[in-house]
């Protein structure tokens, strides 16, 4: 498969799996389990899983000091991340905090373009306004009822958090499989949630007491942590950090269809329109990198070389 193909699949994937977070989360907290307790199953479960497959693959758990140092940091930023972000769904709407959560695309091209100079493209920026724009329509509040600062606040962590993550995997030196680094990643998760346990009331994390809690904290490790961020490591080494980031913009998408046909919510035409939105903005950025210009320009200068080399041999 061609190598942007493949990077333009594994992102998109990535990001819908990424965008079921609040269905497993809500779940357990209408159970009672906090927002701790539901990182440190998500992470630990998904940590196991990616080291039983690991000693099947025989695949060697070795990792210098230095890419270790790169695992830890990856592995804080993604914590802080996650647990900012599920802390959010406490005081914000769990689609309000994923629509937020999308800023961090933008939060990506501007960190790349002030500190590694990389160059903005008119497509790129015309793809985070119609996504910004469609993520507007889908969650702009009808009541004029003000947002909880503290929520926003939350998922403002959680976005440059995620940013830094995608630009640090992109950035990296690391030469290992995505599974191995997703696993490392994963452990220092779980070390980042434990100790936040530690601090302030209700963060302790709790035991799983029914067959279904176990469930949806198996699904939330599978899909929304293997299956995502292992695809997103692959999108990114593909196609690099800004395109990944803004085809995110399925994410909020994913919780919306989640609302609508898990959820009962209605499908209004604003909502429609948002949606459209969204998926214009990810083509636009699709197409922007499988097509560039000066891949034209070589086919026209290659058939150039081709006729005239022709003429000057029939001359």
């Amino acid at each position: 498969m061609n190598g942007k193909l493949k990077g333009i699949i594994c992102g998109v994937v990535a990001a819908i799996s990424y965008g079921t977070n609040p269905l497993g989360a809500l779940f357990l907290y209408k159970e009672g389990v906090n927002a701790s307790s539901v990182l440190f199953y998500r992470f630990s479960l998904a940590a196991i899983i990616l080291g039983i497959l690991m000693l099947v693959q025989k695949t060697s758990f070795k990792v210098t000091k230095k890419e270790l140092g790169v695992l830890a940091c990856l592995g804080l930023v993604f914590g802080i991340s996650s647990l900012s972000l599920f802390t959010s769904f406490n005081y914000l709407d769990a689609g309000i905090a994923s629509s937020l959560l999308f800023v961090y695309p933008v939060m990506v091209a501007v960190i790349m373009a002030i500190f590694f100079k990389e160059k903005i493209s008119f497509a790129t920026v015309v793809s985070i306004c119609l996504a910004l724009g469609g993520i507007a329509l889908l969650y702009k509040n009808e009541t004029g009822a003000t947002l909880s600062t503290l929520g926003v606040v939350l998922v403002m962590i959680s976005s440059l958090s995620y940013a830094l993550y995608i630009i640090i995997v992109n950035k990296s030196t690391m030469l290992m499989s995505s599974v191995k680094l997703t696993f490392y990643v994963l452990l220092f998760c779980v070390s980042t949630i434990i100790i936040r346990s530690f601090f302030g009331e209700g963060n302790h994390i709790q035991l799983l007491t029914t067959p279904s809690m176990w469930g949806w904290a198996l699904m939330l490790a599978l899909i929304p942590t293997i299956v995502s961020l292992i695809l997103m490591v692959i999108a990114v080494h593909h196609i690099g950090s800004t395109p990944t980031a803004i085809m995110g913009a399925l994410e909020p998408l994913t919780a919306v269809m989640i609302g609508v046909l898990v959820f009962g919510e209605v499908l209004t035409t604003r909502v429609a329109i948002g949606i459209l939105m969204i998926l214009l903005g990810v083509i636009i950025i699709i197409a922007s990198k499988s097509f560039k210009p000066q891949m034209i320009t070589k086919k026209i200068d290659d058939v150039k070389r081709i006729f005239l080399k022709h003429f000057r041999w029939k001359s």
